[in-house]
């Protein structure tokens, strides 16, 4: 009996998904002051020096979750950054610098639940944005 047990335990062990690297938000407001305060600001608040030029209002990201209802729009943020919900002010792909959002492919969990695949650099971007929300 000890031995089924064990077996059963371990099959069960290896048939878990292993856990997703930890949101690292420090690195994400790494990230962000880097490629985006240019025009959003280094509060997100879309006031950034470059935001002066451009031909469309940059959005104040500090309000994503108060626009969306009180939740923070994982998915629509994460297909922002990564080009699958392209913003044609940026020239199509959001941001300019994608390339530089590369990386391991990492999984963030949507407002409904459901993983989302995209890179670390994103999933540590998201998370900086919502950590951001109605706090600066």
């Amino acid at each position: 009996m000890f031995r089924t047990i064990s077996a059963l335990a371990l099959a069960a062990l290896a048939a878990a998904p292993l856990p997703a690297a930890a949101q690292d938000a420090e690195t994400g407001g790494e990230l962000f002051y880097e490629y985006c305060a240019g025009c959003h600001g280094a509060d997100a608040r879309g006031t950034g020096p470059v935001a002066e030029i451009l031909s469309v209002e940059t959005p104040d990201l500090t309000r994503l979750s108060e626009r969306n209802g009180g939740t923070f729009p994982v998915s629509f943020v994460v297909h922002r950054i990564d080009g699958r919900h392209p913003l044609l002010a940026h020239g199509g792909e959001m941001p300019v610098f994608g390339r530089h959002f590369e990386g391991m492919d990492a999984p963030i969990k949507s407002e409904t639940g459901q993983p989302i695949m995209t890179s670390r650099p994103i999933v540590d971007l998201v998370t900086w944005l919502e950590s951001v929300q109605g706090a600066l």
